[in-house]
């Protein structure tokens, strides 16, 4: 196999166990601080730790939120509230799939 039918492969970490800090999760999703504390004022993501915001630590579920949150807003133009139960909806059918799968109802 040649150079030119090569694929390009994409890497990178699954953060499972790591805490993120503030900073690291708007640096990672490319946003303002300020809107990240909307997302935690909306309780769409939520600390893990910390009472004070220079304390706070997320999970990697909060990057994968934050992320679809952003789709949501740029692409749909979904307000806050939106994005609140969009998310909400989303998360609760990726667990009724999970429960089919389970059940053997593919």
């Amino acid at each position: 196999m040649n150079s030119h039918h090569l694929l390009p492969v994409h890497t990178g970490t699954v953060i499972e166990d790591d805490k993120l800090t503030l900073g690291q999760l708007c640096h990672a999703c490319g946003v303002h601080a300020d809107w990240v504390i909307s997302l935690v004022e909306e309780s769409i993501i939520e600390p893990q730790e910390g009472d004070e915001i220079h304390l706070w630590r997320f999970s990697g579920a909060s990057l994968v939120r934050v992320r679809s949150a952003l789709r949501l807003q740029r692409d749909l133009g979904v307000n806050l509230a939106g994005i609140a139960l969009a998310l909400d909806l989303i998360e609760e059918l990726e667990q009724l799939r999970t429960r089919l799968k389970i059940m053997g109802h593919d």
